[in-house]
């Protein structure tokens, strides 16, 4: 058994925003040289996420608008986290909501992923570089 690790470092230009980060994970795959094995994508931010999805601009609009209905960024003072003196409290809520992380299995030395499936990164809390952890084991 064999493992390979890399931090991707992404930077999204505004407060939430998603990117497609399927090329940058197989290539990770690659350089690890595994053939058949697991590759776990987290983000490794307690305001980002990572997920699996169809790369349909309309659908991660809808996101968009899905996740600041549920966790809407203000008033920020709706948020008791944000008594401290952040201003990211519905970003812990939105990263709840998609979820840290995705495991892919690892087939043939591709990752096997479902037709029109994609990794996505998403963020809520932008406007700094922040880190996702790509994990490969296998052989």
């Amino acid at each position: 058994m064999r493992s390979y690790r890399k931090e991707l470092w992404i930077e999204i230009p505004s407060r939430m925003g998603f990117l497609n980060i399927t090329e940058q994970v197989a290539q990770c795959l690659e350089e690890s040289e595994i053939q058949e094995g697991f590759a776990l994508i987290n983000a490794r931010h307690l305001t980002a996420s990572v997920f699996i999805n169809a790369d349909e601009p309309g659908l991660l609009r809808d996101y968009e608008t899905w996740l600041e209905k549920l966790a809407p960024y203000e008033p920020i003072t709706q948020y008791r986290h944000n008594d401290t003196g952040g201003v990211n409290g519905d970003g812990h809520l939105k990263r709840q909501i998609m979820g840290r992380e995705v495991v892919v299995a690892v087939t043939d030395h591709a990752l096997d992923l479902g037709p029109f499936e994609q990794i996505f990164y998403g963020e809520f809390d932008g406007l700094r570089k922040k880190r996702v952890l790509v994990k490969i084991i296998g052989e």
